[in-house]
């Protein structure tokens, strides 16, 4: 997370329809996290995977995220919403602070950082289809920058407020739906923020809870 534009968190990896596995990591990743994970609680009994870490230069881990039921891949507009799933993305709450190497600086983490990776993590898997293969990158990038701007400013209308429950207590979330799915973050009495996003399953029943053993979604 050593950047100065992006309240201190990298995007996840984005790619085709067939890139979702490969870019998953090991266990190993979620293991050296100093902070607690989380995701949907008890009451969502699909499937549930690990993903993806985001480290500092210095190999320390800051974000990750795990995926609860179908495994997602690219969707155009207009094509028929089969898939279920719901991603939740944990981020350390982290001050600013130097880097590894002394040479500079930091962003501390905040909500914006969560719903940052939660909206970019949601464009990953969309592909408008009345764009040409490529252009993808460059609707990417551009999204990207309006995720930023969005992420940036929680209090402005785009953003509404919903209440969820995390470890059963009841949490403000930071709530957005656009034509590609949902997106929501805020932040838990555990130390860390939270960020989510969604396809075919509705965010309004969630809840959230930390992940006991982690090892077991490997």
């Amino acid at each position: 997370m050593e950047t100065t534009s992006r309240v201190g968190a990298q995007a996840p990896a984005t790619g085709g329809a067939g890139e979702a596995p490969t870019a998953r990591r090991t266990v190993d990743g979620y293991l050296l996290a100093p902070f607690p994970w989380y995701g949907l609680d008890e009451a969502f009994t699909g499937p549930r995977w690990l993903m993806q870490v985001g480290t500092t230069a210095d190999g320390t881990v800051e974000h990750g995220s795990i995926g609860h039921g179908d495994e997602p891949s690219v969707r155009s507009e207009g094509t028929a919403d089969t898939e279920r799933f719901a991603v939740v993305v944990t981020v350390a709450t982290n001050p600013v602070r130097r880097s590894s190497d002394g040479t500079g600086v930091l962003d501390a983490t905040s909500v914006s950082s969560a719903a940052w990776l939660a909206g970019v993590g949601l464009l990953s898997y969309t592909w408008p289809s009345q764009m040409d293969h490529t252009l993808r990158d460059d609707w990417l990038d551009q999204q990207t920058e309006t995720a930023w701007v969005l992420a940036d400013d929680l209090g402005s209308a785009d953003w509404a407020t919903l209440s969820l429950p995390v470890d059963g207590v009841p949490t403000q979330f930071h709530y957005r739906e656009s034509e590609y799915g949902w997106v929501l973050a805020g932040s838990t009495q555990g130390g860390v923020h939270l960020g989510a996003y969604g396809r075919g399953m509705s965010a309004y029943g969630l809840g959230f809870s930390e992940v006991k053993d982690v090892e077991e979604l490997a």
